[in-house]
């Protein structure tokens, strides 16, 4: 099983960029795009779709609610996630391919990350990154400071809508989406609440629809998209949801990957 740093190396490795951490590439992904020489791009453009706290019991359980995702036949991988498993701690690695003492996130903070992350290793190369997230969410607070593009609203359907323009005005090699609304409802609703059961479906159909405008706006290029989460869940006593802790449900997630060729 991988665990959610070998992010990092996997979507550098895709721009042809030399690996910059320890962490494994994930050789099954790279195995979708078209065999090109290593020290060449493999790919074009990635969307990475980060939806909060999606874990793999859930989506196990719920594999119904995620059917516009399945219906595109992705590679479907059980990861791990790293600890605390709270948001800006698993993004921070999952995005640096660094483990937390490595990288500095060990709580429930935000300060801006200061370690290489995939994200510098870009723009060094003159790629064009770009975030699209909400609010303070960690994904908007912990990658600032760089030479790259920020776009942050109020709500994950803003957020989805800006990236599906940015999407076909076609201007960056990576656009990161971060949705955190399963996160939010499962706190307060449980994570098998009709709220957050709602959310998740919500999440399936909104990387389906941002593939599909890639389909669409990339037709042409060598593309991948990830539906790649940070940690998963687990129920409270009281019935609402939590996480942070180093159990099954919070420490197993589930990340899918589509690619699309030339």
């Amino acid at each position: 099983m991988y665990n959610i740093r070998s992010v990092c190396p996997t979507v550098a490795a895709m721009f042809g960029i030399a690996p910059f951490t320890d962490a494994p590439v994930m050789e099954e992904v790279l195995s979708m795009l078209p065999e090109q020489p290593a020290e060449n791009r493999r790919t074009d453009r990635v969307l990475m779709y980060n939806p909060d706290a999606v874990a793999w019991w859930i989506f196990e359980k719920y594999r119904e609610l995620l059917t516009p995702a399945l219906e595109m036949d992705p590679l479907v991988l059980r990861m791990g996630s790293v600890m605390p498993s709270v948001t800006p701690v698993c993004f921070a690695s999952m995005y640096s391919g660094l483990m937390p003492q490595n990288h500095g996130i060990l709580s429930y903070t935000k300060p801006v990350l200061t370690v290489t992350t995939l994200f510098d290793a870009m723009i060094g190369r003159g790629l064009k990154p770009a975030i699209c997230s909400t609010g303070t969410d960690s994904i908007s607070m912990i990658f600032r400071n760089r030479d790259m593009d920020y776009f942050i609203f109020d709500t994950p359907d803003e957020v989805n809508d800006k990236v599906e323009e940015l999407i076909r005005a076609d201007r960056h090699d990576l656009i990161v989406a971060y949705n955190g609304n399963y996160d939010s409802t499962m706190h307060r609703c449980g994570p098998e609440g009709a709220e957050s059961l709602e959310a998740l479906a919500s999440n399936a159909a909104s990387w389906r629809r941002l593939c599909g405008a890639a389909e669409e706006a990339w037709r042409g290029k060598n593309w991948a998209s990830a539906f790649a989460t940070d940690h998963g869940c687990h129920r409270l006593p009281d019935g609402r949801g939590s996480h942070g802790e180093d159990i099954p449900e919070d420490m197993n997630v589930v990340h899918m990957w589509r690619c699309g060729r030339r």
